[in-house]
């Protein structure tokens, strides 16, 4: 699959329902200490709910921790934003790895996603695009709009042992593991294989 269609992350989601479930339940009970490291912060418009658990599931399948607010903190309250739930918010967002943004139609909806992307692009840079296309065959390659230019994309592509991973791309001869980039934040340029056509 070249970039993430909506069919494929609300199926994974329905497929994983119950799984989910149990995830939930068990961030309700307790919360989780504000100091807690996560590889990942999500960062989505909640219309885009079915996506997201759908993303939740791919990206922890891949064995990343990942947060997502409503996921594991439940007690925030989306509709009421007070200085405390934002502080939680700036904490998560410090206690992350990376942040991705998972871009869909939706997305410009969202008054979170600009401010988290600001917040975490001027304190480590750590930030790339996961799109979501509509689109039931979705292009190879990410075209962003405006200053999403400005930041690498997601792909799940397999390696040369056939094995699928996630990659980080500027372009299509520049481009790391996810892995490595959560590592170290280098993605390696004019390589060989054209990874568009993978």
């Amino acid at each position: 699959m070249p970039l993430y269609n909506s069919d494929y992350l609300k199926n994974l989601a329905t497929k994983n329902k119950r799984l989910f479930e149990s995830e939930q339940r068990t961030f309700s009970d307790k919360r989780i200490p504000e100091s807690t490291i996560f590889d990942i912060f999500l960062s989505h418009s909640f219309l885009d709910k079915d996506e997201v658990q759908g993303l939740y599931q791919e990206l922890t399948d891949f064995g990343f921790k990942v947060y997502v607010d409503w996921i594991v903190d439940p007690h925030l309250d989306r509709t009421n934003v007070t200085k405390s739930s934002a502080k939680l918010v700036q904490s998560r967002l410090k206690a992350s790895r990376t942040l991705l943004l998972a871009i869909s139609t939706n997305a410009t909806m969202s008054k979170w996603m600009p401010w988290e992307l600001g917040y975490v692009d001027g304190n480590t840079n750590k930030c790339a695009i996961i799109p979501v296309s509509k689109e039931r065959d979705p292009v190879k390659a990410f075209k962003g709009t405006e200053y999403l230019l400005l930041y690498p994309f997601i792909k799940k592509a397999p390696t040369n042992k056939g094995k699928d991973k996630l990659w980080v791309i500027e372009n299509e001869h520049s481009y790391v593991v996810f892995d490595s980039w959560i590592k170290n934040g280098r993605i390696s340029h004019n390589r060989d294989v054209n990874i568009y056509n993978i």
